[in-house]
This record gives structure tokens, sequence and C-alpha cells, in this order.
């Protein structure tokens, strides 16, 4: 298709508007990935929403948490909506491909199933450059969907769109690429609350990005990744932990996504 013809996302997200909230309201996965984030942020944390669409239930979370959010969504809609709903964020209507951002000048940044409507170079450089407006030992919360499609069309709620992604080995890469390490991970399958959705696979990446040591908290991390730190807070364990004075033998990356052929753009 014509560049010109497409349907931005802009476009794609003011078409959807609040039937977007309410068709994934029901994501327990979200829910619970937000919950383990409040667990781990200083009072009155800074706090970045990528992608922040009406504002719930990310933005509404953290602030009624007492975190100063800033959410930025591309839909002019959807920042509407989110003023409205959440009076407790600030908002704004950009394209996080295109807005300035500080290094080391966020405490987290949580990007919510918002990359896939980008190329895999530009999801890459926003990946990059998120991890650099992290403080050191600063948070990253990210969801995809874990297919390996590039530039697929599709039908998302009635609304045509192309959507780009990795599979779950090469999008964790990309992340650790980034200078963070994926502390937690956790895979679900979730089908919208909507006339024409299909199950979808999702995967929920928690990360910190690195110390200049390339350390997090005195430890070591040798591969960025622990084979354990997946599906709930009882499986999950610290990064390479230094045992007898040196960092620990490199492990293997593992992903365990189920996969699909259809695929989300955002959540």
């Amino acid at each position: 298709m014509d560049d010109q013809l497409r349907p931005t996302a802009a476009t794609v997200f003011d078409a959807l508007g609040a039937d977007y909230e309410r068709a994934f309201a029901g994501s327990a996965a979200h829910r619970a990935s937000l919950q383990r984030l409040l667990t781990r942020l200083a009072p009155h944390s800074r706090i970045l929403d990528v992608g922040s669409g009406t504002g719930r239930p990310t933005a509404q979370s953290l602030a009624d948490a007492g975190h100063d959010v800033l959410g930025v969504d591309v839909s002019p809609v959807m920042v509407d909506l989110a003023a409205h709903q959440v009076p407790g964020a600030t908002f704004q209507c950009a394209d996080i491909r295109e807005l300035v951002l500080e290094d080391e000048s966020f405490d987290a940044v949580c990007v919510y199933f918002s990359l896939l409507q980008m190329s895999r170079a530009e999801q890459s450089r926003l990946l990059h450059r998120l991890g650099r407006s992290l403080r050191h030992g600063g948070h990253l919360v990210v969801a995809t969907v874990p297919l390996d499609v590039e530039d697929v069309g599709a039908v998302f709620m009635g609304q045509k769109v192309h959507v780009t992604s990795f599979g779950a080995d090469e999008f964790t890469s990309v992340v650790t690429g980034a200078g963070l390490a994926v502390e937690w991970e956790q895979n679900s399958v979730f089908t919208p609350s909507h006339p024409e959705a299909v199950p979808e696979p999702h995967l929920f990446l928690h990360c910190v990005r690195l110390s200049r040591t390339g350390m997090i908290d005195g430890c070591w991390s040798a591969q960025r990744r622990w084979p354990g730190a997946r599906g709930t807070d009882e499986g999950a364990r610290p990064l390479g932990r230094r045992n007898g004075g040196g960092p620990p033998a490199r492990r293997r990356t593992w992903a365990d996504g189920t996969m699909s052929s259809e695929a989300s753009t955002r959540t």
C-alpha cells in the first residue's frame, strides 16, 4: 500500500477511542505487570507512559499511587480522553519518535503495546532512546505481541493496520541491546472484548537500566537475563549475583511465548 494511503496510528486510534479501553480492560496480565512495577518504585517517581491511550489503566494506576506521570500519545482523541479521565497525570499529543527526551530524566518508562505500528529499526532506535532517558537503576516495562512479522496488513477492531513485531527472543535481544537487563518476564494469551477479536499472545518484560559498570545494585549482569526470571514473582531471581568474587557463567536465553498468526497494535 502507498504510504500516503496507509492509515496512520493517530487515525486508527482516533477512530477507536474509548472502545479500545473497553476491549482491553480485562487484561489481568497488564494489571499484574503494573502492580509489580508499583512495588519497585520510590515515592513520587517520575514516569513516562509511551502510547498512553485513554490513560487507563496505566497512567491512572501510577498517578493514583502518587507518582508524577507524563503520558504521550499520537492520537488527539486518546489524549483528550486521558486528560479527562486521569486529571492527576499530564498528557501530551506527540509522536514519541520525534519527542526530545533528556538523558536520565525518568525513574520509569512504560511501553505497553505501543511499538507495533513502527518499523523494526524505529522500535530499536526508540528503545535505545528510552533506555538513555532512564536514570541508572530505573525501570522500563515493555509489552508486545511476540510474532515474527514485518509490515503485515491486518484488521484490528474494524480498523485496517500494518503491524511489525519481533519473535520473543529477538525482541528480548533488542531490549538488552539498549543497555537494559531483563529482571522478569511473563507470557500470556489474551482475547480482547470485541466481536472481531481473536486470541493474541502477549509478552511483558520488566527491565532495569544498567549502571555504567554493567552492574545492578552491586550485582553483575553477565548476560542481562536470568533464566528463572519469568512467569510469576515466585519464579523470578535477581540477575547474575556474584558468587565467590566473579560474575556467573553466561546462561542460555529462552522464551516460551505462544505464537499466533494474528497481531494486536497495543494495549
